[in-house]
């Protein structure tokens, strides 16, 4: 009778740690190429994870998109206290340039927040998945709540708004049309 008493939260932990193990490092990256205390970091990432199991259902646990979701939702609060805004906007033109992210690192910062000013909400939040997180459409189709053709639709629209906004046109814009 003990044994059947302590098996939903034997369920619910393995559950859990399955969540936390497949999850940990990519909900850490997210919050890394924003924050840059340390410490914050590791804040913000136990309150995605404290989160987590206190609303986990272990016959339907949260997915990577849910995580950072709910870990935007943190940044979004201290993201005029601790932002490193040029590592992302970095990230974004690497990304939008075939280039690694020493040479990214270089790009105008000026230039780069220019072009993304230009993209509304949705745009801006999927170019960000895209390069900063390196996360697929399917991916950011779940953590928006869209289809994966809205989705795929909203990237290429910023894509080639970006693209155009840092003077990137090319053979890839002309591939699209």
């Amino acid at each position: 009778m003990k044994a059947s008493s302590e098996d939903p939260n034997s369920l619910r932990n393995e559950v859990f740690s399955r969540v936390f193990d497949e999850n940990w490092a990519a909900v850490r990256h997210h919050v890394e190429c924003v924050v840059d205390d340390d410490a914050e970091v590791t804040e913000i990432v136990s309150e995605v994870f404290f989160s987590a199991w206190s609303r986990l259902k272990p016959h339907r646990p949260y997915d990577r998109a849910w995580l950072l979701k709910f870990a935007d939702r943190s940044l979004r609060r201290r993201w005029n206290r601790v932002a490193d805004r040029r590592a992302v906007t970095a990230a974004v033109h690497a990304g939008l340039s075939n280039e690694d992210a020493e040479s990214g690192a270089s790009a105008d910062h000026a230039e780069v927040l220019r072009a993304l000013s230009g993209l509304n909400v949705r745009e801006r939040r999927i170019i960000m998945l895209t390069y900063w997180d390196g996360l697929a459409v399917g991916d950011i189709a779940g953590s928006m709540g869209v289809s994966r053709a809205c989705a795929d639709r909203i990237h290429r629209r910023a894509h080639e708004k970006l693209r155009r906004g840092l003077g990137l046109e090319g053979a890839t814009d002309a591939e699209d049309h």
